[in-house]
C-alpha cells in the first residue's frame, strides 16, 4: 500500500468478523491486510469491468450449452417423428383372436429387449446425437476442451 496508513475505526456485525478472522488465519495475513485489500478492490474503477466480463463469458458458456440441447432436441424429435411414421406405414393392424394375444406378448419381449439395449446404451455415454453429427458428411463433432476453458473465472 503506498503512503501512510492511518487507523480507522469501523463496525462489523459479529459474523462478518467471524470471517474475517476465518479467511485472515487461512490465508494467513493479518486482518488489516485482507480488509486494505477488500475495499481496495471493491472501490477499484476496473472492479466493475472484471465482473462484467467474467459474467460475460459465463453467459456465452450457457448460451452454447443451451444451443447444443436445443439442437440435440431437434434431433431427437426428428428422429422419433421419421420412426412413428415409418412404424405406422409399415405395421399392419393387429388381427383380433389368438394371433393378437401372440403379437401383444412379442411386443413385450422387444420392448423389454429396447429397454435393455437403451440402458446400455445410457451407461456407455453414447448419445444418438452423437452417432448422427459423426455420421453426417462433412460434420466434426464440437471440440470438448472449449468447455473446459470457459470454467475459469
Amino acid at each position: 500500500m503506498k503512503g501512510k496508513l492511518v487507523q480507522t475505526k469501523v463496525f462489523l456485525p459479529y459474523d462478518l468478523v467471524r470471517d474475517l478472522d476465518a479467511r485472515s488465519k487461512r490465508l494467513r495475513i493479518t486482518k488489516s491486510e485482507l480488509a486494505r485489500t477488500a475495499l481496495a478492490s471493491w472501490l477499484s474503477p476496473d472492479g466493475p469491468e472484471q465482473l462484467e466480463a467474467a459474467l460475460v463469458k459465463r453467459l456465452d458458456r450457457l448460451s452454447r450449452a443451451m444451443e447444443r440441447l436445443e439442437r440435440d432436441l431437434a434431433i431427437c424429435n426428428e428422429a422419433q417423428a421419421l420412426f412413428i411414421r415409418a412404424w405406422l406405414t409399415a405395421t399392419p393392424a393387429a388381427p383380433e383372436g389368438p394371433a393378437r394375444l401372440a403379437m401383444e406378448a412379442k411386443g413385450r419381449e422387444r420392448y423389454e429387449g429396447f429397454l435393455e439395449a437403451l440402458g446400455r446404451r445410457l451407461a456407455a455415454g453414447r448419445t444418438l446425437a452423437q452417432e448422427v453429427l459423426e455420421d453426417r458428411p462433412g460434420s466434426r463433432p464440437e471440440p470438448q476442451h472449449a468447455e473446459a476453458e470457459d470454467r475459469q473465472p
